[in-house]
């Protein structure tokens, strides 16, 4: 059984970031250990389980219900503090996404970001979707670089970010726009090349499920995984279940 880190902010996460791959670890065997800046219970983004407009845009029901269930896990219910949290105590690392103004809390926290170099400097699994991958990208080497400089990733993509803000500005103002900057702007700004982003099929509406990865993208490279948006949450968390596995077959081979 694998400890993975879920660092999260108080408030705004996003539902299906957070619950999907929770449900498929805990199924898998392993042990998700939240963490919020001092303890706090989180709480998702709200617009997500009622929808952001007309009840649109929201998460889908198997996410809602599986962050139902969330709710009352006591590993939830009973989060760490970030500053009691080290990289020793844990086998892995899921840095999940949101784009509500709480998220900027986790988002921009020099401590976490911390943490996260450290994950990159060991040979643990990592797995990054939306947002978080924003987190990657501002932690740091010793050097100064990005823990990213030198890996294929991906992110949300700019088209559905903008795509996402313009539908909706009527009524929620900047709420998809977390930063001035797009997420995907910042994150190939660090990359070592170009070609190391990968924006993946276009799609706005279809995701992937429990038992269809079809609609979903994920972009592997080596022991970091990252996705674009809730519709690749089950697929990535699969593959970090199976990069769970394998790093178990080394350590006991």
């Amino acid at each position: 059984m694998a400890k993975v880190w879920f660092p999260l902010p108080d408030r705004d996460f996003d539902v299906t970031e957070v619950a999907v791959p929770w449900k498929l670890l805990r199924e898998a065997g392993h042990e998700p250990v939240f963490a919020t800046e001092a303890g706090a219970i989180p709480a998702c983004d709200p617009l997500l389980l009622t929808g952001v407009v007309f009840g649109k845009l929201g998460a889908r029901a198997d996410a809602i219900e599986l962050y139902k269930q969330l709710e009352i896990a006591p590993e939830f219910v009973t989060p760490r503090t970030w500053r009691d949290c080290n990289v020793a105590g844990f086998d892995s690392l899921f840095l999940a996404g949101g784009h509500a103004p709480g998220m900027r809390q986790y988002l921009g926290s020099e401590l976490v970001q911390r943490l996260v170099s450290e994950f990159f400097a060991s040979d643990k699994p990592i797995a990054a979707i939306c947002h978080g991958v924003l987190v990657a990208a501002r932690s740091k080497r010793a050097d100064g670089t990005s823990v990213l400089h030198g890996l294929r990733t991906t992110c949300l993509p700019k088209y559905m970010e903008r795509a996402a803000f313009f539908s909706t500005f009527w009524r929620r103002g900047r709420y998809y726009r977390t930063y001035p900057a797009y997420v995907e702007e910042e994150v190939r700004a660090v990359l070592a090349k170009p070609e190391d982003f990968e924006v993946g099929p276009r799609e706005l509406s279809k995701r992937g499920t429990r038992d269809d990865d079809s609609h979903a993208f994920v972009v592997e490279d080596g022991r970091y995984v990252s996705a674009r948006w809730p519709g690749d949450a089950y697929l990535i968390a699969k593959k970090l279940i199976d990069r769970l596995a394998g790093a178990s077959t080394r350590a006991t081979g």
